[in-house]
């Protein structure tokens, strides 16, 4: 990551949210909340950006419970529904689809 991991990891995240404002707002408060736990914490680097992308998931599921939806390319299973990052807390984290437990893409690339 860059010199400044939050930041560096917020770039990731957007990418996924698909630069959709509407989540602006929780993203920029899970910003500020990891850079705390960061400074914190400072031998989690490695974490942030797992970390990052489950707030930013969390937020979204308040409202849309599917995001981010599964791939029809990635996923065997009919229907919509979500995928989720893992590990939980770990290095190079990655979405997963929720019905197979396959991984789909790493945070930060699930559009590219």
């Amino acid at each position: 990551m860059s010199a400044d991991p939050v930041s560096a990891a917020r770039d990731l995240v957007v990418a996924d949210l698909a630069r959709n404002p509407r989540w602006d707002l929780a993203l920029d408060a899970a910003v500020e909340h990891r850079r705390w736990w960061l400074e914190q914490w400072p031998q989690g680097v490695e974490y942030v950006l797992g970390l990052l992308a489950q707030d930013a998931q969390e937020a979204v599921h308040a409202i849309d419970p599917d995001w981010p939806r599964c791939t029809e390319g990635s996923c065997p299973e009919l229907g919509r529904h979500a995928l989720f990052v893992e590990p939980d807390l770990g290095p190079d984290p990655f979405w997963v689809c929720h019905h197979t437990g396959l991984p789909v893409a790493a945070v930060g690339h699930l559009h590219g």
